[in-house]
């Protein structure tokens, strides 16, 4: 880890061309400070974006336990760092996480002092969890996951992946199968909470936006939700061909889609892809109209681009149906329990391992339904575009499979106030 610090310089420099985020504080990497030392800091660390919202379910219901709490919190992108920031009260301290080398992680226990260490998900680092132990802070793992790919990742290194979950002080797993492979690990699981993503409340005013969009614009709105690489690619190809009815496969789905005039809209996972995704759907021969260019409502083109951040519920409302990205390439998926509480019907692909227990409980519950292709998702959206009831009954089945798995937010901020009392 030491000697890849030169490689590490480099890819900063490489994503802060495009996103500028990457090349503030970077020395903030290497444990180099312009925040004031402090102590008794509770710690946060959420990498991404997807765990920065996931902490400020739990950074809320810590501050209701612990008035007067002092938040030190640590992203490892911009998009997490630029999230977290808005989670920020007076005396709280927000800095990038550590490189994984003893040096750099010795200076930020050293200075900050955490009282507690909350790690989210999945980012246990060799360095940190035995620097962490030796200094007597306890660490955790909160909202656990493991993936069966993980796991037997992990055991080709069992040499230094069981040490660093042995050096966990806690861990409490979102799902049974999560925490049967962790403890493959030796990590010390004491409890299965849930899955912190359940307690997170949609913004009504952004829905109740998207539904009256939907209603102006006058047709169906099927949406391609939180899309990775590779995928806006398939759809889009998809959709020339629909427009040409040139490839006999997808006869049925050309004559539905021109009978039914859907409107497109693609919602890509990362913000520096949106310029790409942009040129693409053009490279398709497909105007397109972005939400940054919208002022009181959506403008007319054959597929429009959610080119903004913070706006999911506002998306979900927008649309009839929701195909899941993530889900149609090896990726994992992303959050379907967002869609199923927007009330927002949703369809997703093959590759969901991320959310695997999730994404088997909303099917289970009528809320998704499963699709092993982008071909075979689009004939099933398109149909469920004509099926008004169908789609009420997917929606209600999805409210109400999100309100019942509520609950791990408060359990895991019990969980965090007993420890820092034992």
């Amino acid at each position: 880890m030491w000697l890849a610090q030169p490689l590490l310089r480099r890819k900063l420099a490489r994503r802060g061309a495009a996103e500028p985020v990457y090349l503030q504080a970077v020395q903030e990497r290497f444990g180099y400070y312009d925040a004031p030392s402090g102590a008794g800091f509770i710690w946060l660390h959420a990498v991404s974006l997807g765990e920065t919202r996931t902490a400020a379910i739990l950074i809320k219901q810590l501050r209701q336990r612990l008035p007067g709490m002092r938040l030190l919190l640590t992203n490892g992108t911009a998009t997490g760092r630029a999230e977290g920031a808005g989670l920020l009260q007076p005396g709280d301290i927000q800095v990038w996480q550590p490189w994984d080398t003893p040096g750099a992680v010795q200076r930020f226990l050293q200075h900050f002092k955490p009282r507690i260490g909350v790690l989210l998900e999945t980012e246990v680092w060799p360095n940190l969890a035995a620097a962490c132990r030796q200094a007597g802070v306890p660490l955790v793992l909160a909202n656990a996951r493991l993936s069966e790919k993980s796991l037997r990742n992990a055991l080709r290194l069992a040499w230094i992946a069981k040490p660093a979950y042995r050096s966990l002080a806690a861990v409490w797993a979102q799902t049974e199968i999560g925490a049967q492979r962790l403890r493959q690990l030796g990590a010390p699981v004491s409890a299965v909470f849930g899955n912190l993503k359940f307690d997170a409340a949609p913004d009504a005013a952004q829905i109740a936006q998207g539904k009256a969009w939907r209603a102006a614009c006058g047709r169906p709105v099927i949406l391609l939700a939180s899309s990775r690489e590779g995928e806006e690619a398939q759809f889009l190809q998809i959709l020339q061909s629909i427009r040409a009815e040139a490839q006999a496969v997808h006869t049925q789905v050309a004559t539905e889609s021109i009978a039914n005039k859907v409107q497109w809209l693609i919602v890509p996972r990362h913000p520096q892809r949106f310029e790409e995704v942009a040129a693409l759907i053009e490279r398709h021969g497909l105007s397109v109209s972005r939400r940054s260019a919208w002022a009181s409502q959506p403008q007319a083109a054959d597929v429009w681009l959610g080119d903004s951040l913070g706006e999911m519920a506002l998306y979900y409302g927008l649309a009839d149906v929701a195909l899941l990205g993530g889900s149609f390439e090896p990726l994992g998926g992303q959050n379907l329990i967002e869609a199923a509480a927007c009330g927002c019907p949703v369809v997703m692909g093959p590759s969901t391992f991320n959310f695997a227990q999730a994404a088997r409980l909303a099917e289970a519950a009528g809320a998704a339904r499963r699709a092993d292709s982008m071909a075979v998702a689009l004939q099933t959206a398109l149909a469920l575009t004509r099926d008004a009831p169908g789609r009420t009954a997917m929606a209600e089945r999805g409210t109400g499979f999100a309100a019942a798995h509520r609950g791990a937010a408060d359990k895991t901020a019990a969980a965090v106030v007993a420890l820092l009392g034992s």
